[in-house]
């Protein structure tokens, strides 16, 4: 009987050390469904992924100044930066455990007694004396965790995949704020852009006006042409201020994006029409997973989820402490370090715990859950990565069809404003027909501008989309 209760206490020993072995899976990356290619792209198109510096390719050296200055000077990067500084320190706290931790003391101490001699009070047989005495102590001491079940590994490989998570981030941050500084730019323009239109057609609108009322003087025009027209002036010229107004918040909002104050931004006189249009294409859907800061964002989670249900588990398991000091001992400095002032000790303890209410289950819960929560997540960063791409093919592509069609709207209304600007003048056409060609091309004008802008933020966007130039390092958190 003796011998099979041994059996038995040896046989649960090793099960108990097998298990605390294998606290689980190390990480793999989940089953995705990647298509085969993009369905705004023709399967057969050349790939041209974006540079790391993708806004050179407009060509523009304000914009180029821009973003160097969003890249050195912008809050939200900044703050990004320093969180992966926070990253790398909590990196370095959770390695601590893996090696001994190593002190040292030291002490002086001095003490003093009083002493009766000879007899009782203060007889001349007796009298009060004091021993007096001091010790020296110096001290090495060291204390180890054993790290039998990998807990402290698995908290380590979290805190570095957290660490990498922290830089991932931080290009996320610094992608979304590049695109925006390209899109106020870009929108600055436009608005430069409308701003043009509106006066122009504010000055020939002006220039008909003036016909209008030589007309009238000789009685070949009414009051009624006359007022028409003099709506028309009106209302393109209190289009203007609108226009001002939010050409002077988008420079202003450019302040926040580069970290100035909106009085140190200005914006130099430029159109969008004069500014070429990079190409860009996407290659297969399967390689933008290694282009996606935020993609790899959500992964590097993931992998310190799946370490964080390692740890959980360890702590189901005995702790195993070793401590040990050595030193020197003396009541006199002089002989602190001679042979017979060594002393040393070695103690080794475990913990475990045997009825704690539910708590470690409940962290190892918990664990599981957040790993669930921040799989979804990831599934869905993958998935949102293919669908920025496909919007902003399918936006870039419309709107380059639109522009071109709108370029001939305004070109034939152009033509049909002269012809009737021109018989207006000769006095064969009357006052309506001039209004409905100028209004036309007013419209047609302005919304070539706006498109001409839906391009380029179709553009920008495909940049984001496609990660801005990024590229994920070969060395991940799980090797």
């Amino acid at each position: 009987m003796i011998r099979r209760l041994r059996r038995a206490g040896l046989a649960g020993a090793c099960a108990a050390l097998l298990a605390g072995c294998n606290l689980g899976p190390h990480y793999a990356r989940p089953r995705l469904e990647i298509p085969a290619a993009f369905r705004a792209t023709p399967a057969t198109a050349a790939a041209a992924w974006p540079a790391p510096d993708w806004w050179r390719a407009f060509g523009s050296a304000e914009l180029d100044a821009l973003m160097q200055a969003a890249e050195v000077q912008n809050f939200d990067i900044a703050a990004a930066i320093a969180r992966v500084r926070q990253a790398d320190a909590q990196v370095r706290i959770a390695g601590a455990p893996l090696l001994p931790a190593v002190s040292a003391t030291g002490s002086d101490t001095w003490s003093k007694a009083s002493t009766q001699r000879g007899g009782s009070g203060f007889s001349s047989f007796g009298g009060r004396g004091s021993d007096q005495s001091r010790e020296y102590s110096l001290a090495l001491n060291v204390s180890y965790e054993l790290d039998f079940w990998g807990k402290n590994r698995a908290a380590l490989q979290a805190a570095r995949a957290t660490a990498l998570f922290s830089r991932f981030d931080q290009q996320t941050v610094a992608l979304t704020v590049l695109a925006g500084v390209a899109t106020s730019y870009f929108t600055a323009l436009a608005l430069q852009d409308r701003l043009a239109v509106a006066e122009r057609n504010l000055a020939d609108a002006n220039d008909s006006l003036n016909v209008i009322r030589g007309r009238l003087s000789v009685g070949t025009a009414t009051a009624l042409d006359l007022a028409q027209q003099e709506a028309l002036v009106a209302g393109v010229r209190a289009s203007i201020p609108a226009l001002r107004s939010q050409l002077e918040q988008e420079v202003i909002g450019l302040g926040i994006l580069v970290g100035r104050p909106p009085e140190a931004i200005q914006i130099a006189a430029g159109t969008l029409n004069a500014m070429p249009l990079p190409v860009v294409v996407p290659g297969l859907p399967s390689a933008l997973l290694a282009r996606r800061p935020d993609v790899a964002a959500a992964e590097a989670q993931l992998i310190a989820a799946n370490a964080n249900i390692r740890s959980a588990r360890a702590a189901f398991f005995p702790s195993i402490q070793l401590t040990g000091s050595g030193g020197w001992q003396s009541l006199a400095l002089t002989t602190l370090f001679g042979p017979g002032a060594t002393a040393a000790s070695l103690a080794g303890s475990f913990t475990q715990t045997l009825f704690d209410n539910g708590l470690l289950a409940g962290q190892l819960g918990n664990a599981k859950g957040r790993y669930d929560e921040l799989l979804a997540d990831y599934r869905k960063a993958v998935v949102q990565a293919f669908t920025d791409v496909e919007n902003a093919l399918t936006a870039l592509r419309y709107a380059t069809e639109q522009e071109a069609l709108e370029r001939d709207a305004v070109a034939t209304a152009q033509r049909a404003a002269d012809i009737a600007r021109a018989q207006l003048a000769a006095g064969t056409v009357d006052v309506t027909t001039v209004l409905t060609a100028e209004q036309t091309l007013f419209t047609d004008e302005d919304t070539l501008a706006q498109v001409r802008l839906a391009r380029f933020d179709a553009l920008v966007n495909l940049y984001k989309a496609l990660g801005g130039g990024w590229q994920q390092p070969t060395e991940t958190a799980s090797e």
